[in-house]
């Protein structure tokens, strides 16, 4: 389950955050109760913060930017904050010890900088992650407590999970906003590619994808925000009036070096999988947007991630953001 957790915040769109606001706090939730699963991929949560676009980004992390050596030297450099949890479980979590062969009990809990720059219609993504995996990202904690309160099946297995490790990300995204652009049915309709790369100790992969947008008005952005890698998101919105509204859909492969989430611990023995090489996205879902206030869903639908897997997963994404 590639898409979470790792890195870029996604901090940009083309507009400013408009005077009087301090900027836009995103909350997203994904998890595959929505369709009925409780396996894998099974739950990741994250709050973004976005700084007004007058609010100066640390020195630190423009050098680090700067680093890249394809990041842009020109453009208005905005940056975002992140934290989040992901956690990841077999097929099946009665059982106290899952076969051999089943993805491991696996938590992540981190905190993210995300820089960005918009040049155009041109949008880099720059970010780093740094959390810890194991016990300690308190994932069996978090899983047990909900199951707890809506009732569903205790987790038996978290004594197997991957040990404590740091883990440490970084990522870069670059996106073309309205690459090509036409009219459907009377309405807006653009196509938005996108390739990056991660490399840590946590993920290290290469990504490449397009995102399809359809709407009335289109607004500036970059999709809705999500838990990544994955399609591209923007944690600030800049709607073109008191409420809009567009659909998306995009698809997604990923060449996948390394998982932790599938290939264990780095540094100790632990559970492992044989890892897919290749994954693939396809997502689709519809934006809504107010003056202040964007609420989103997506549906995503990702191939097998490691060669015992039997199905293809899917779960759903549910995103609020508002301006402060």
């Amino acid at each position: 389950m590639l898409r979470l957790a790792i890195g870029i915040t996604c901090p940009l769109t083309a507009s400013a955050i408009e005077p009087g606001k301090h900027g836009t706090l995103s909350f997203v939730l994904e998890n595959d109760l929505f369709y009925g699963n409780d396996r894998h991929y099974t739950n990741g949560v994250r709050l973004v913060w976005v700084p007004r676009s007058d609010t100066s980004t640390p020195e630190w992390a423009i050098k680090l930017a700067r680093l890249v050596p394809w990041f842009p030297k020109q453009g208005e450099i905005r940056h975002g904050y992140a934290f989040g949890q992901s956690m990841f479980v077999p097929s099946n979590i009665t059982v106290a010890n899952p076969p051999l062969d089943e993805r491991p009990y696996a938590g992540w809990l981190y905190g993210s900088i995300g820089l960005g720059v918009e040049l155009g219609k041109q949008l880099d993504q720059f970010g780093v992650s740094l959390g810890i995996v194991g016990p300690s990202s308190l994932a069996e904690q978090t899983q047990k407590f909900i199951h707890d309160v809506v009732g569903a099946d205790e987790p038996q297995g978290w004594d197997t999970q991957l040990g404590d490790e740091l883990g440490i990300n970084l990522a870069y995204q670059r996106s073309w906003r309205r690459f090509a652009t036409t009219t459907f049915l009377g309405n807006q309709l653009d196509f938005t590619p996108h390739v990056g790369a991660a490399l840590g100790n946590v993920f290290t992969y290469a990504n490449a994808g397009v995102t399809l947008r359809y709407g009335e008005e289109l607004p500036s952005d970059y999709g809705p925000p999500r838990i990544q890698p994955g399609l591209p998101g923007s944690a600030d919105f800049a709607p073109v009036s008191d409420f809009g509204w567009y659909l998306f859909a995009g698809i997604e492969g990923r060449a996948v070096a390394h998982n932790i989430f599938l290939d264990g611990n780095t540094f100790r023995d632990s559970r492992s999988v044989e890892k897919e090489p290749l994954v693939g996205d396809l997502q689709f879902g519809f934006v809504l947007d107010w003056s202040d206030i964007r609420f989103s869903y997506t549906h995503v639908l990702r191939s097998r991630e490691f060669q015992a897997q039997k199905n293809d997963d899917n779960f759903g994404a549910f995103s609020v953001s508002a301006k402060f």
